[in-house]
């Protein structure tokens, strides 16, 4: 997931240089969506591995 977020930061700053404003507007919205839709589920996953952790011991 963080590698469509990449992909489409840099589609953004493409369109950005060559004038296509709408497109860079939308490729850096749903860029932005998918790091954080990214950061929601290693924070899940972080919780969920540290909780699993502590009921093993």
């Amino acid at each position: 997931m963080l590698y469509y977020a990449a992909v489409f930061f840099l589609i953004a700053i493409i369109a950005a240089v060559f004038g296509f404003s709408g497109i860079a507007a939308g490729a850096a919205g749903i860029g932005k969506f998918l790091f954080f839709v990214f950061v929601v589920i290693f924070l899940i996953s972080l919780i969920v591995g540290i909780g699993s952790h502590r009921r093993r011991s």
